[in-house]
């Protein structure tokens, strides 16, 4: 299994309700393919370094996971369908970072 650390951007005008469905609509959508979540972390509202799809902020999460590298490429076939997420970055590493991360410290 390969290390991979992913950032998920989500549209600002989401309730908090539908911002946890979605996102535990991705974990569950790992599961399902054997993947692990092993750390998660809530940025909050931030803003962008630039506008996109005319939102100058966003919802961020940050996820570590554990997963076979070729469940990424189903993943992004499914994600650019979303319509609440806005962006999103998988990075392979070979050891995840210490938590809490720094900007977690930012947001406090």
């Amino acid at each position: 299994m390969n290390k991979f650390e992913v950032v998920l951007i989500f549209n600002p005008e989401l309730t908090d309700n539908t911002l946890n469905k979605e996102i535990d609509s991705f974990k569950n959508n790992l599961s399902s393919r054997s993947a692990k979540v092993i750390n998660e972390e809530k940025w909050g509202l931030r803003d962008l370094s630039y506008s996109i799809d005319k939102y100058n902020k966003a919802f961020y999460i940050f996820l570590q996971i554990e997963a076979h590298g070729k469940i990424i490429k189903d993943l992004n076939s499914e994600l650019n369908q979303s319509e609440n997420l806005i962006r999103y970055l998988f990075v392979n590493v070979d050891e995840h970072q210490e938590l809490p991360t720094k900007l977690n410290y930012e947001k406090k």
